[in-house]
């Protein structure tokens, strides 16, 4: 798994009517009078992890889910979770009518957040829900909102295929973003069949978490397979350089340490580092774009479903947008930090003048980058070409990865 944790906190591995969850005759969730029948454009993305604190106002939200994105998703139950108290009393008022009738199968929107999730592997004390000796999920998920306050969250727990499957088969989810994998980037199977079938069968965007060790990130089954994004990290809050225990020659490197919300209480942060914050982050700021896309494109649906939208991601009046499309703007959008800012106390790499993609890829994202990606893709001031030996290193590096995988 890749929980690691710096500063503050290390983690290892691992108004309404309070506490009900309404159903219908036939066995449908029930929405309450004032759920909005409509939403504007969204996006859906989906981080796979140990769990999610719901209860943390990290995560609370004014507005509704329209039914139509709650039918898309698939959602079974609406627990209506409790407002009042601390983060135990809640869990325990809400513990009968809410936890413990949470099943495998089922997908439950948490009415009041922006959280829908689900348990598909069956194998925790409490579905969905961060549990005590947890909380990675929660930072997790802390860091996509942070990078894109507006992202609809469809939550899964666990670690395996079948929860990846879980948002790889869901056509409504655009990004799913995974920050755990085999420790070292050891050359072993992981995830890498279930991502396949979620970008090169259904179209998605998936980003994968290089390893927290100076390890090449190709052969990592999380980041090294040619059709996700592999990130790792950089000191963007320090001497904007790479840091060193971040896994090397991935796709991109993006934000290594955040402060992000806690698990087990509803209003608590830490800091907390790591490529598993950097690569959510990434999946926050992709989303950003793909909904600035369709809210200007007049896009008003989800996902790159190969049927119903023909594998675009943002398929708009006059735009279409992939997932190719994307990928080729965020590499034309990384950047090479100056090794002149480098602090030799600060435990950083200087970002080398000679080759630096074997170290960051095509280089640093992070919310600077938004604008151009979408002035680029929406037909706006068009990006440069990255040099050519920037393009012949990565290239190369996608070969290997090509090689190796497929």
């Amino acid at each position: 798994m890749r929980y690691t944790a710096m500063g503050t906190v290390l983690i290892f591995l691992i108004p309404l009517l309070s506490g009900c969850i309404l159903w219908e005759e036939e066995g449908n969730a029930v929405l309450l009078p004032d759920e909005r029948p409509d939403l504007e454009s969204y996006t859906v993305v989906a981080p796979i992890d140990t769990g999610i604190n719901v209860y943390h106002n990290h995560f609370i939200m004014n507005e509704s889910f329209p039914v139509s994105l709650l039918e898309g998703l698939n959602v079974t139950m609406i627990c209506d979770i409790s407002t009042e108290g601390t983060w135990q009393e809640r869990y325990d008022a809400d513990k009968e009518s809410c936890w413990d009738q949470i099943t495998s199968s089922d997908v439950v929107w948490f009415r009041g957040t922006r959280i829908i999730g689900t348990s598909p592997d069956d194998n925790t004390d409490i579905p969905i829900l961060d549990d005590p000796q947890d909380g990675h999920g929660t930072a997790v998920t802390g860091a996509v909102l942070d990078a894109n306050p507006d992202a609809v969250i469809f939550f899964v727990e666990g670690f395996s295929d079948a929860a990846v499957l879980a948002a790889a088969n869901q056509p409504l989810v655009d990004i799913i973003t995974t920050s755990f994998g085999p420790i070292g980037s050891v050359p072993v199977p992981g995830i890498e069949d279930a991502t396949k079938v979620a970008v090169v069968e259904n179209k998605k965007i998936h980003a994968g978490a290089a390893d927290n060790s100076p390890s090449p990130a190709v052969q990592d089954s999380t980041a090294g397979p040619p059709w996700s994004i592999g990130i790792s990290g950089y000191a963007e809050e320090g001497d904007d350089q790479k840091e060193t225990m971040s896994g090397s020659y991935p796709d991109i490197a993006a934000d290594w340490t955040q402060i992000l919300p806690n698990h087990d209480d509803i209003d608590g942060y830490h800091e907390t580092s790591g490529t598993s914050f950097a690569t959510p982050r990434t999946a926050g700021l992709l989303s950003k774009v793909i909904l600035t896309l369709r809210s200007e494109f007049g896009d008003y649906s989800s996902g790159a479903d190969p049927i119903t939208r023909m594998g675009l991601l943002v398929s708009g009046e006059g735009l279409n947008v992939t997932n190719d499309d994307l990928r080729d703007a965020l590499n034309l959008s990384a950047w090479y930090p100056s090794s002149s800012t480098w602090d030799p106390l600060s435990g950083t790499m200087p970002i080398s003048p000679i080759a630096p993609c074997t170290q960051v890829g095509w280089g640093v994202v992070n919310e600077s980058n938004v604008q151009p990606i979408i002035d680029h893709l929406s037909g706006g001031p068009q990006m440069d070409e990255r040099p050519s030996d920037v393009v012949m290193c990565m290239e190369a590096n996608q070969a290997i990865r090509e090689a190796y995988w497929t």
